[in-house]
């Protein structure tokens, strides 16, 4: 054996970290996600095309938040990750509020810059820390339960914005003094972004868990050493990290190409804010976190079943059903069908989110792990915010120049991206199957 490991903390201390970093995720999302329900009002206030649209869901939030990834998946290998973490909450938080002071294009693309700055450190170090408090055979289900955030947050997105915007936007821009003339779209940002301020001084109060799974034939003393070593580590096995990355990028594009929903029922079926709000809202409240529980029960299932590669077979088959459903909800009619499948693609793309990220980290060593998913969390956000947002932006300004036509958009981006994913999982499969069972002998 070449690895080490010390006591685990007790079950009610480890779940309420989870609880903790969990909470962090959704929060996250909501600050994240809640652009998605405002487009419409913004373009009309800052007068956008969908293109702009496009590059502030996505790349302006993605410049940072993928370059600053690796960066904190590093110091979480080495430093105190409640510190980390609370430190970018911080900051995402403070950002998210200055949305909702941005007049121009210009300023509202910088503050979201800001947002992916504090973003960046959160889920590099939350899973090395979620990994300490459980030991192998345990971690499915807590990583499931914190990657339920991305459901979680963007459900509570759009239930709490739908609900403010209906009264916010009966209301006229109002001059508030010392900042000056703020539309209802621009206080909402403000209303969601402060609260997270609170969050960071509880995850700075947990007691962090001691390191487990520590492989001494990784050791390594300077961050330049530590880099190298995880750099070789997975350059040996580039054909089990790149397909499943590859893989997961596509859950990656089709999650923020979905972030147009909002605008497909408005344009194509005159549907409110509020009424969008709630429904996509409740979807996602309840498909989400199921089908990260699912994901992560079948996981489960499978690995004691003496399935080494149990994350993985879960990850092909939810990937397959989320492009199939991303393809066909936004092209159909009415708008109830739409929702079904909506709904459906959602359960898909939730497990596949929770057993994509146990995949990696059962497959990388501890001492890598953080750094690891800060890589897997660079590339498949770097191409999918980069490619989803803004190609459907493209495809319906440049080449529909219909901006009815956004749901034939939405359906060409998830085809086209979703088979390149496929195809990657299928072929890197057994490769994948091979490494990880190197690695549980160890």
């Amino acid at each position: 054996m070449n690895t080490i490991s010390g006591a685990y903390p007790s079950t009610s201390r480890a779940w309420y970290v989870v609880a903790l970093l969990t909470l962090a995720y959704i929060v996250s999302f909501v600050d994240r996600q809640i652009m998605a329900l405002l487009i419409e009002p913004i373009k009309a206030s800052l007068d956008l095309s969908d293109t702009q649209v496009g590059l502030l869901l996505g790349p302006a939030f993605a410049i940072f938040y993928v370059t600053l990834g690796y960066p904190a998946g590093l110091l979480a290998d080495r430093k105190s990750r409640k510190v980390i973490i609370a430190v970018g909450i911080s900051i995402w938080s403070i950002m998210t509020a200055l949305c909702g002071l941005a007049q121009n294009f210009r300023q509202l693309f910088v503050a979201r810059v800001g947002v992916g700055v504090g973003e960046a450190t959160l889920t590099p170090a939350a899973l090395s820390l979620i990994c300490d408090c459980f030991p192998r055979e345990r971690r499915a289900r807590p990583i499931s339960v914190y990657m339920a955030g991305i459901s979680l947050g963007s459900a509570l997105a759009y239930l709490i914005g739908g609900s403010l915007l209906d009264p916010l936007l009966a209301l006229r821009p109002y001059v508030v003094p010392g900042i000056g003339l703020i539309h209802p779209w621009q206080a909402t940002f403000l209303i969601v972004g402060l609260p997270g301020l609170l969050l960071a001084i509880l995850i700075a109060s947990i007691r962090e868990p001691a390191r487990q799974e520590v492989n001494r034939t990784l050791d390594a003393s300077t961050a330049r050493e530590v880099m190298l070593v995880a750099l070789k580590y997975m350059r040996d096995r580039w054909q089990a990290y790149s397909s499943l990355t590859i893989g997961m990028c596509a859950n990656t594009i089709i999650g923020y190409v979905a972030s147009w929903t909002v605008v497909l029922f408005q344009r194509r079926w005159g549907w409110g804010i509020g009424d969008i709000g709630v429904a996509l809202g409740l979807i996602l409240l309840v498909c989400g976190p199921l089908g990260t529980v699912i994901g992560g029960l079948m996981s489960d299932r499978l690995a004691r079943a003496g399935h080494k590669d149990a994350a993985m077979r879960v990850t092909v088959v939810s990937i397959v059903l989320m492009v199939i459903f991303s393809v066909l909800y936004p092209v159909v009619e009415p708008p109830s069908h739409a929702l079904g499948l909506f709904a459906v693609m959602v359960l898909s793309a939730s497990a596949a989110s929770a057993t994509g990220a146990v995949a990696l980290v059962t497959v990388s060593p501890n001492q890598i792990r953080a750094q690891a998913t800060a890589l897997y969390w660079i590339v498949k956000n770097l191409i999918g915010l980069m490619l989803g947002p803004v190609s459907v932006g493209l495809l319906t300004d440049r080449v529909f120049g219909d901006a009815g036509k956004v749901g034939s958009s939405m359906a060409i981006v998830s085809a086209v991206f979703g088979g390149i994913g496929i195809a990657a999982l299928v072929m890197g499969a057994r490769h994948y199957k091979v490494c990880v069972t190197k690695v549980s002998d160890q």
